[in-house]
């Protein structure tokens, strides 16, 4: 493996121009942020600010490093981004990497934010919560490549608190200002909206937008359930891979409450908790340095010809050729004829007949709003395992209920993520598609929520499903199997048309939610 001097890197796809040399260690870095005067972020506006300070970030970086001549390579974030900004740092890099006589390499935007992570923090193989302005993903690697567990389904979490920062008439950028006044504030009720491994800002924000308390008790709601909802998220992925470590990674990292709470959860779990110095947060020059000199020692470099950019480029899209191994996955305790697995959401023990499933508090939570999901989630359950069974679906049959807990039939068999065979895919996707026809969605659609039964796919952890007959649920329920799929396996488009076919066979409307699924992919919320 060669090895590489210092790496110019070069980052740009939103907000801040900023530029690093990277060697064995930082040598230097400048910023040149884009404000505002007003709103958010024009990307014409940005990328213009890119253009003009462009020059002095660049000389500043190499006036203060010394000696260009010793530079090998220069790196530059290709994508995700705001096309204009990606633009005019791709031509800029182009430019110096030819002056230089030296590779160029494209870095994708997302794998720097983990990558420089785990760089400052030494934690070697987490799940990443990554929390920006225009991304919120929980990511983890797996197979080659990091491996997205859940994301937003609209938008980023830095973008709903600035928006409901504009519509309030504070400063931007809304987060420092809104942890400032939630400080002062007491919990309000606001829309908790986790699907599975994903979750939605949107309906969150407006309704604190429309709320008539005191501002401060608002910003307190609106963060306590936004951050609650993402660390809910990563527990879960936490829980699905068998990993013990948690990285928080992008802008929103810098607020004191998210990290409180994702160092209870990890503590909670058993887990350590990771988190880098600010400068490497938020979007930084360093970043792109030193993933960019990774790559080029791996031999990852970028044709000038292939140096377009990528507005949309996916973490899960990138060879992650410089990483090998990866987490097993955990052991249940066993005990005294008993099986006890601690999920992300309730303690399940396993006995020689029966499951009990039982909630507990998390300490992470707002009391009232971990009281409501703990009575609420509990009911709604326990109802709807009931009128699943009765459409048909295999589900274990229920035996005794308590405000927190649901003893049920013990279901012998595996979970499907341990036998993933287009049989037993297709199996899942006509119960599935029986499911939808009922009218109800299982609202966390992963192969461990589905266990295998002589041949028979039976379906458990109805926790966050729901009784709804519109087409944008069913979506995403089997957006969420999907992801679930590719972030396991390498076959998964395979085993995704098995899981179509056996869903078509069952459900009329199957056509309608399959192309729903697709737009769901597309949406905006990857850029």
């Amino acid at each position: 493996m060669p090895v590489f001097g210092p790496v110019l890197g070069i980052e740009g796809t939103a907000w801040n121009l900023s530029a690093a040399v990277f060697d064995t260690s930082l040598r230097a870095i400048c910023s040149r942020p884009y404000k505002p005067a007003q709103g958010g972020i024009h990307p014409r506006e940005a990328a213009q600010h890119h253009a003009s300070e462009m020059k002095s970030v660049i000389s500043g970086v190499l006036d203060d490093f010394g000696d260009t001549s010793r530079i090998e390579g220069v790196a530059f974030s290709i994508g995700p981004g705001l096309g204009p900004c990606l633009r005019t740092v791709a031509t800029a890099s182009r430019s110096l990497s030819m002056a230089l006589g030296v590779p160029l390499v494209g870095v994708n935007h997302c794998v720097a934010h983990v990558e420089i992570g785990r760089y400052a923090t030494g934690c070697n193989d987490p799940v990443t919560l990554y929390a920006s302005g225009a991304n919120t993903q929980v990511i983890g690697y797996l197979k080659s490549r990091y491996r997205i567990f859940g994301e937003t389904l609209d938008i980023g979490l830095g973008n709903a608190l600035d928006k409901f920062a504009r519509s309030k008439g504070l400063p931007h950028p809304g987060g420092p200002v809104i942890e400032e006044l939630a400080g002062k504030g007491s919990y309000i009720e606001l829309p908790y909206t986790v699907k599975g491994m994903d979750l939605a800002f949107s309906g969150l924000v407006s309704a604190a937008k429309e709320s008539r308390g005191a501002i401060e008790d608002v910003c307190n709601g609106l963060q306590e359930t936004a951050f609650a909802m993402c660390v809910e998220v990563t527990e879960r992925a936490l829980a699905h891979s068998g990993k013990n470590e948690v990285l928080l990674v992008g802008g929103v990292g810098v607020n004191r409450r998210l990290r409180d709470m994702l160092q209870v959860m990890a503590e909670e779990r058993g887990a350590s908790f990771h988190v880098p110095d600010t400068g490497f947060l938020g979007d930084n020059g360093a970043m792109i340095a030193y993933t960019g000199r990774v790559m080029l020692e791996h031999g990852v470099s970028t044709p000038l010809a292939s140096s377009h950019v990528n507005p949309s480029f996916r973490v899960d899209q990138v060879d992650v050729v410089w990483r090998s191994g990866e987490t097993a996955p955990p052991i249940p305790v066993q005990k005294a004829g008993r099986t006890t697995a601690i999920g992300a959401e309730a303690v399940v023990t396993i006995g020689r007949h029966e499951v009990c499933k039982e909630r507990g508090g998390k300490c992470y939570r707002s009391p009232g709003l971990d009281r409501q999901l703990i009575r609420e989630r509990t009911r709604t359950e326990a109802r709807l395992i009931s009128m699943a069974r009765r459409a048909g679906v295999p589900t274990p049959v229920i035996r005794d209920i308590t405000e927190n807990s649901i003893l049920m039939e013990k279901i012998e068999g595996p979970m499907l993520k341990e036998c993933l065979e287009p049989h037993l895919v297709c199996e899942a996707g006509r119960m599935v598609g029986r499911l939808h026809r009922a009218g109800i969605i299982h609202g966390d659609l992963t192969t461990s929520n589905i266990l295998v039964r002589g041949g028979q796919c039976v379906l458990i952890d109805f926790g966050l499903a729901q009784v709804s007959s519109e087409v944008e649920p069913r979506g995403v329920d089997i957006h969420v199997f999907f992801q679930t799929l590719e972030s396991m396996v390498e076959n998964h488009e395979d085993l995704r048309r098995c899981f179509i076919e056996g869903y078509r066979g069952e459900f009329d409307h199957a056509g309608e939610v399959i192309d729903r699924e697709q737009e769901i992919l597309q949406r905006g919320r990857y850029l």
